[in-house]
């Protein structure tokens, strides 16, 4: 039996608006643009940044808690908005996370470049015969290019290493570090890393080198660095007479924005509740001759 041409109008009617409220339903629960189960944009400081800074840089051990969120991760790099962001103990599904998260929540896009140094199912999943990448990861705004990693021939009690690209900062050109360096109480490996990581620095006439380095500023170990390049606070150095403010929770200062021919206009250290240690941002003038 056909149906009454009135009945069909209304019964249609109705589907449609069915099926609109499923998906009005569906946009609340999910949110516009975001991530396969993101949350929603968490609120930052009225003070935050609105957009990338293009003569910052930053950067931040990421890890302990490693099991943080990478929402509230991501929320603390869009506060300062860097134009560049080293990463530390980061995983490669941590960082696609929080890139994802940092665009579609913050509308900050980046560019991304892994330095992984060893595989590991305990720290960043994945199937036990695939586990997921761990080490350095370098977010820019600009694109990258000429990347090249390299892992330190003794890690100490852990595979360590440093990733370098080179990309754009305050509008020109620079090559830009991220390492890791082995843990406290390894004072002769990392004294050998700093040795190789000095070598490639020194290669480059202008350069930028994020890190943690697992050793406070007047360590022996750091003496090849010194003689390349300063730290982004003018205050800080490895002299008993310079103030370096900690970066750490137990109050040392273990990470650094070292320069090489490049002036500092500005720098900060920001304790996070997601990580026991600080994100450092520094604010350069990559025009400036020094």
């Amino acid at each position: 039996m056909w149906a009454n041409p009135g009945e069909a109008t209304v019964f249609g009617r109705s589907t449609r608006m069915l099926a609109g409220a499923v998906i009005l339903a569906c946009m609340v629960l999910v949110g516009p643009s975001a991530p396969s189960g993101a949350p929603f944009a968490r609120a930052l400081p009225a003070d935050a940044v609105r957009d990338v800074v293009p003569n910052r840089v930053m950067t931040w051990n990421m890890c302990n808690p490693c099991k943080a969120g990478n929402a509230d991760r991501a929320a603390e790099i869009a506060t300062y908005a860097p134009q560049v962001v080293g990463l530390q103990e980061a995983c490669v599904r941590d960082v696609e996370r929080i890139r994802d998260y940092l665009e579609s929540l913050y509308g900050l896009v980046y560019h991304v470049e892994y330095g992984a140094v060893l595989r590991s199912w305990g720290r960043c999943g994945g199937l036990p015969w695939s586990p997921g990448g761990f080490g350095q990861a370098i977010l820019s705004a600009a694109p990258m290019t000429d990347p090249v990693k390299v892992e330190y021939p003794d890690g100490g009690s852990e595979d360590r290493g440093y990733l370098a690209v080179t990309t754009t900062v305050g509008g020109r050109s620079v090559r830009v570090f991220d390492t890791h360096l082995a843990q406290r109480r390894q004072e002769t490996v990392r004294a050998d890393q700093v040795r190789v990581l000095a070598a490639a620095v020194a290669r480059h006439d202008r350069a930028i080198v994020l890190g943690d380095f697992n050793a406070v500023p007047d360590a022996s170990e750091l003496t090849p660095m010194w003689a390349l390049a300063a730290d982004a606070d003018p205050q800080c150095r490895p002299s008993s007479t310079g103030t370096c403010k900690p970066t750490t929770d137990w109050q040392s200062k273990f990470d650094y924005v070292f320069l090489r021919s490049i002036v500092p206009v500005g720098h900060g250290v920001h304790p996070s509740r997601y990580s026991d240690h600080h994100l450092l941002h520094a604010d350069l003038d990559p025009t400036a001759p020094r």
